[in-house]
């Protein structure tokens, strides 16, 4: 586990206390124009302890979101609120803030230890204390082994971990992380999502964003959902999802014997309709997706038919923006 760190060396500017019965993150009515654009568009909501998934689309609005927490833009209306503090009367609170961009260059020539005990540096620390920070979140994030390496030689997944330790090296209370699991490999993004949720579990406040539902589902239950740069949806995925049951909801079955299999699972109550898309291919419709999943698998063993993959089409993020704009202008 990642160390917590003595309070030394901080930014000469007004500290504040964190108050765990304060949200570390507040917005109300909050907008943001670029020019005649609008980046966000009148959002409130609080966000404290634990991992905070945003999903949405590109240009929904998440990196804005993102950059008005860090302070990168002011809000055109509305308030940010900061531990309970309007940053920009007091930039404390950035001080408790880790931060990792969407697309943000790294210095190749350095390496990973360079680069993340540089940043230490610039939060006051001595070089010693700045070393010692280094060496806690470069191993934190499973970098050790090659925190020696120049940076311009590490794999995507690399990168990513090493931004993330950097986020990590001044002991932060909000850490932000702007589409962290983009472009790694799956044992990469495995490696990031047990980082992010152990940062979770210390009980600092974690908020990461992703355009692919599947991800943040492994990452957190947790969500904030983003649409045209409105607010959507906020709370627990799985009871949005529970919302969405009176939807039809297709799975998809590969075997050599679709209508064979179409035979056997028909009598399930909770199938309401099969189709053949293409030859090879089975698609259950249900309304019930948790019942007709429990019930197949000894329903394939006892049909002795071969099934070589079973998908669901509409579990996507894609699919639960469509049920939840549907009817809206």
């Amino acid at each position: 586990m990642m160390p917590d760190f003595d309070q030394v060396g901080q930014p000469a500017v007004q500290s504040i206390r964190v108050d765990a019965t304060v949200p570390a993150v507040m917005l109300d009515h909050v907008t943001k124009f670029y020019g005649q654009v609008i980046g966000l568009n009148d959002v409130s909501l609080a966000i404290g302890g634990g991992v905070t998934g945003i999903l949405g689309q590109n240009g929904a609005g998440k990196s804005t979101l993102f950059k008005l927490l860090v302070g990168r833009l002011k809000p055109s209306k509305g308030s940010v609120r900061l531990f309970g503090v309007d940053p920009w009367r007091n930039p404390a609170p950035y001080s408790r803030i880790g931060y990792v961009s969407e697309g943000e260059k790294l210095y190749d020539w350095m390496t990973g230890h360079e680069f993340v005990a540089t940043l230490a540096r610039l939060y006051g620390f001595t070089r010693d204390e700045a070393g010692a920070r280094a060496d806690h979140v470069l191993d934190f994030v499973n970098l050790s082994d090659v925190a020696h390496k120049q940076i311009g030689k590490y794999s995507k997944g690399m990168r990513q971990r090493v931004k993330i330790a950097h986020a990590l090296v001044n002991d932060p209370d909000l850490i932000v992380l702007d589409e962290p699991l983009q472009g790694c490999d799956p044992v990469a993004r495995t490696t990031i999502m047990n980082v992010i949720r152990e940062i979770g579990s210390m009980g600092k406040t974690v908020i990461v964003s992703s355009h692919i539902l599947s991800e943040i589902e492994r990452i957190t239950e947790q969500i904030v959902i983003l649409h045209n740069s409105r607010l959507l949806a906020l709370g627990n995925l799985h009871k949005i999802r529970s919302l969405l049951d009176k939807h039809p909801h297709r799975i998809l079955l590969r075997t050599d014997e679709p209508r064979h299999l179409a035979a056997h699972v028909l009598p399930l109550e909770a199938i309401h309709g099969v189709r053949f898309p293409l030859p090879g291919e089975l698609e259950l419709q249900t309304n019930d997706l948790n019942s007709v999943h429990s019930a197949l698998p000894s329903l394939i063993r006892s049909s002795n038919i071969r099934v070589s993959a079973i998908t669901n089409p509409d579990d996507n993020l894609e699919s639960l923006l469509a049920y939840l704009t549907e009817g809206r202008s």
